[in-house]
């Protein structure tokens, strides 16, 4: 029998290592950046055309490569950070494993125009699928320059799935930021389409992170700084506050490089435990300090996994860092001293001078056994509010309307005899009578703990989650609007102005069309800034601002490429963004339309996200429970 196992060629392997590295446009993306900040630049500037689909072009100042370097540097493998194993327990580097060139250049068509410094001339490298086609001599700047072309063109499959323009871009985006704030002494360009996106100086953290996520973030700052044999932590942490209900605005960094860890995630959510708003996160950006020798970031090829050698014991530092921090800013206040009325604290007076005996101030009129009556009066300081001779006049005409008639009961019986007749004469909601006289359902309702609607039916009691049936109602309702007829909108009187950052402004683009069926009159001021002009008619009882937020936070981390299903989930997220919440309190007319309107739905069961609106407690259940 002939032998069966063979080695894969050089452009398979790579491909199959692409699959691990390069999972798209923010892969690649990501590992040149990061390359540029190891070859020491402090400009790079990045431009995209369609999301990466197109070019990915990655400029930077650093220093550059030879001729036989630039074409050794698409070799898997081949790296200058490490030379030895036990290297790789030392790693500053952002790049070490030397798989990111190859595997880009496995999937692209990839150019390279990179001069060293002193070289007359520099080089420029052509590679196809692996292939190289050209190397030459080339009159170019200092630094490299790569451009990425037609990502994924001889991976048919993987190009296919890659999602739409704006959700890629998403994902570019968030990887720019986590680079950019490990390194807020970089400058950062980021160019789309010909928009600039980011255009970031060199500047410290705290700047950094405000132009990245807005001015809004920067009142909500509160600064973090501890010190130990174990792990050096330095930041900044939201309040709570200012905590959101999604993700985004939470970042690890070891060392300069960003990392994930759920572990330490949980020590920051513990140490705001209690004093957070209901299902939100607050917002951190914590920079830690190790030994790289206490730490392992080779256990995934994207290197944003980090395993630490004493765990437990950062866990608990990193809890009580935030714990302090968060003290500090509850429980010390801050002292004006030139406010009016402050405290006057005297100067400590001079060895040998002699400090008068404090005096007590007292009445000698004073008389305890006098018999008349009198108001208290502070003998030292008069009330103004105080009348020697007070209004007595028309005292008597407090009484007018209380004169005794015939209607007033004059017995206990009497007055407990109307209070019953009042009660029945009342319209039953209490009761929970089915029947009315004609023999029709008659809908009793009763509101339980402001979140659940009870109504009597003929096997026992209907319970309805009433924020979920309001979902169902709205959801249906958008997605008719959304399917026929352009919604109605209310205009603003005074349109509120959205400052968002650069991952939010764009998924808000993304969707401006779709908003605008709905009702929503949106208007863009600037690259990160809207208008909201106008809401749905039917949500104008909302706060705009607060509306569009919500909806933002909802949709931008459930991306879809299909038509359909983006009308769908933006319909499920506006739902969800203006549905009641939980403790509002219903008065028996909403609560009968919106009992109505859900029956008048074409799945009232169940809410757009597939959970139970109504369930029956039967009589066998109440029977069992009072055995």
């Amino acid at each position: 029998m002939s032998d069966i196992i063979q080695l894969l060629p050089d452009s398979v392997a790579n491909q199959i290592a692409a699959g691990e590295v390069i999972q798209r446009p923010a892969s690649v993306v990501k590992e040149l950046v990061e390359n540029a900040i190891d070859a020491g630049a402090n400009q790079i500037k990045i431009n995209l055309k369609d999301a990466g689909r197109t070019l990915i072009q990655v400029t930077d100042n650093g220093k550059g490569m030879s001729p036989s370097d630039a074409r050794l540097a698409f070799e898997r493998h081949a790296t200058s950070k490490i030379k030895s194993a036990s290297d790789l327990f030392s790693i500053r580097t952002m790049g070490f494993r030397g798989e990111a060139l190859a595997s880009i250049a496995a999937v692209a068509d990839v150019e390279l125009r990179t001069k060293q410094e002193g070289d007359e001339l520099g080089t420029r490298l052509h590679i196809v699928a692996s292939e190289v086609k050209s190397q030459e001599a080339d009159n170019c700047p200092e630094g490299s320059n790569f451009s990425i072309k037609n990502l994924f063109f001889n991976v048919p499959a993987r190009r296919k799935f890659l999602k739409a323009n704006s959700t890629e871009l998403k994902h570019i985006i968030t990887e720019i930021q986590r680079v950019a704030l490990a390194n807020p002494e970089l400058s950062f360009s980021l160019i789309h389409n010909d928009s600039v996106i980011y255009d970031l100086p060199s500047e410290n953290q705290r700047k950094r992170i405000v132009n990245i996520f807005g001015k809004n973030i920067n009142q909500s700052l509160v600064p973090v700084q501890t010190d130990t044999t174990i792990i050096r932590i330095s930041g900044y942490i939201g309040q709570p506050r200012f905590a959101r209900k999604t993700m985004g605005e939470q970042f690890f960094f070891v060392n300069g490089r960003f990392m994930r860890h759920p572990y330490y995630h949980k020590a920051v959510l513990r140490a705001y435990e209690k004093i957070l708003p209901p299902e939100t996160v607050p917002a951190y950006f914590l920079y830690f300090e190790v030994d790289p020798g206490t730490i392992d970031i080779n256990i995934h090829p994207t290197k944003t996994e980090v395993k630490f050698e004493d765990e437990r014991s950062a866990w608990h530092i990193i809890h009580a860092c935030i714990r302090e921090a968060l003290g500090k800013f509850s429980v010390m206040p801050s002292i004006e001293f030139d406010q009016a009325g402050a405290i006057d604290i005297p100067i400590a007076p001079t060895p040998g001078t002699l400090i008068p005996e404090p005096e007590i101030q007292v009445n000698p009129a004073y008389n305890p056994f006098e018999e008349e009556k009198k108001a208290p009066v502070n003998p030292f300081q008069q009330s103004p509010n105080w009348t020697k001779d007070p209004n007595l006049k028309s005292w008597d005409k407090l009484y007018q309307g209380f004169e005794r008639t015939n209607d007033i009961p004059d017995t206990e019986e009497e007055i407990f005899s109307d209070e019953t007749e009042e009660v029945n004469q009342q319209p039953s909601q209490r009761s929970f009578n089915e029947e009315t006289e004609n023999g029709q359902l008659n809908h009793n309702f009763l509101q339980v703990k402001n979140k659940y609607i009870i109504s009597p039916v003929k096997s026992g009691l209907m319970v309805i989650d009433q924020r979920r049936a309001h979902e169902r109602v709205l959801f249906e309702h958008f997605m008719a609007v959304l399917e026929k007829n352009p919604g109605i909108s209310q205009r603003q009187l005074f349109p509120p102005r959205l400052e968002l950052h650069a991952a939010d402004a764009e998924v808000l683009d993304s969707i401006l069309d779709e908003l605008k069926k709905l009702g929503f009159e949106i208007r863009k001021a600037d690259e990160q800034a809207f208008f909201v002009e106008g809401v749905p008619s039917m949500l104008s009882h909302l706060d705009a601002r607060e509306l569009v937020e919500k909806l933002l936070e909802d949709v931008k981390n459930r991306p879809v490429d299909v038509k359909e299903e983006i009308k769908t989930n933006l319909a499920q997220a506006l739902a969800r963004a203006s549905a009641i919440n939980y403790g509002s309190v219903l008065k028996t007319e909403e609560i009968s339309e919106l009992f109505d309107s859900l029956f008048a739905c074409k799945t009232p069961n169940y809410s757009p996200t597939g959970k139970k609106i109504i369930t029956i407690i039967s009589l066998e259940e109440f029977e069992k429970l009072l055995k």
